[in-house]
């Protein structure tokens, strides 16, 4: 049973916000006080920083137990923050379409060592082939953004439109050789799942990843479209005043960067992840195993994910997101079932408070 709880206002001194209401799903009762730790973690950061507005969701033991909301979606309309709220995940988009690839990796409908041609054959070939495995684990040696590219408010009518950025640039290193990360490579993938598919990349998303998972809130970012619940983005200028960000159009990197969605909805992702019955193992260890370049040197991520080990000798599966308006975080511990994601509707946000999250429900599931 879901139930609502009214916070008192918070008073900054440039707005007053509510807490949206807390959301349980059928929460244990052990997780109580957790919960309580857990709320007072996210008005403390947002009363500190000052950030418009943020919704956080956390699993145990592969279970939604809670999510929350606080500030405002839309501050100068003073719209309430909800857990429901849609905001940029901008590259939590990569293990979304990684697992997507890693599904037709293990249906052997994709060969993820094979040159992208095979499947993109319109992209250019380089002086060396790269590999969708490459791509996945920023080997592959497609640049990054160029100052103001992410700025763009072009619209790109197809993945392939928006390869025409970088398809023509030269690779910046052999492919294995170097760890560099790429929002572009990740974009490349997306003509490669298409390729393999022979559908759109969004219409394969949907009916094979979101549908199935209940990620009813999880869309495509079109800035032409009215989308329920997209909350308004924000900047901070030097000064530390609160702006309306620049008007951006994501569609050159749906794989890449340009989705919206909730933190229950990415939650659900994560869950999805825990189990045999959305991934099989040879799509887990396609997704979690460490990348290593060709010298044998590690990099820390995997095909779509970040891998680390921690001071508790757990490993812990993330990725980021930084986009204009946008900042988000999703954490995986898988041996306990912890899976928190949030979002805040702002560039450059500190979400440092995710990790005091993963750690005190980490730490109730073992106790």
């Amino acid at each position: 049973m879901v139930l609502r709880r009214y916070y008192l206002l918070l008073v900054f001194s440039f707005m007053v916000a509510p807490c949206a209401g807390t959301q349980y799903a059928q929460m244990p009762e052990r997780y109580q006080a957790a919960v309580d730790s857990a709320q007072k973690m996210i008005l403390e950061a947002w009363h500190k920083q000052k950030f418009p507005g943020m919704a956080v969701a956390v699993a145990a033991e592969g279970q939604l137990i809670w999510s929350d909301a606080v500030g405002f979606a839309d501050l100068e309309q003073r719209v309430p923050m909800w857990p429901h709220s849609r905001f940029r995940i901008a590259s939590i988009s990569k293990p979304i379409a990684a697992a997507a690839a890693a599904m037709l990796y293990s249906q052997g409908r994709l060969d993820i060592d094979a040159s992208v041609q095979q499947y993109a054959p319109d992209f250019p070939r380089k002086r060396w082939p790269v590999t969708t495995r490459q791509l996945g684990a920023h080997l592959g040696g497609i640049r990054s953004y160029r100052p103001g590219e992410m700025l763009s408010a072009a619209p790109y009518a197809s993945v392939s439109d928006g390869l025409e950025i970088f398809a023509a640039d030269t690779l910046m290193h052999e492919p294995g050789t170097q760890y560099l990360y790429s929002s572009y490579g990740w974009n490349l993938i997306s003509a490669v799942i298409e390729g393999a598919t022979g559908a759109s990349f969004l219409d394969h998303m949907r009916q094979e990843v979101f549908l199935p998972l209940g990620m009813l809130n999880t869309v495509a970012d079109h800035p032409d479209k009215l989308i329920a619940h997209r909350v308004r983005f924000y900047t901070r200028n030097e000064e530390g005043l609160l702006l309306n960000a620049p008007f951006v159009n994501n569609s050159y990197k749906w794989a890449g960067g340009g989705f919206l969605s909730t933190p229950i909805d990415v939650v659900r992702f994560g869950i999805a992840h825990l189990a045999s019955t959305f991934l099989d193992e040879t799509a887990k260890e396609l997704l979690f195993t460490e990348q290593l370049t060709n010298t044998g040197e590690p990099t820390g991520y995997a095909f779509g994910w970040n891998v680390e080990l921690h001071a508790d000798d757990l490993r812990y599966f993330s990725h980021s997101g930084g986009a204009i308006g946008g900042t988000s975080l999703l954490v995986i511990q898988p041996d306990t079932g912890v899976v928190v994601a949030a979002m805040i509707n702002m560039s450059n946000a500190n979400l440092e408070v995710v990790q005091e999250l993963v750690s005190l429900f980490v730490a109730t599931v073992q106790h």
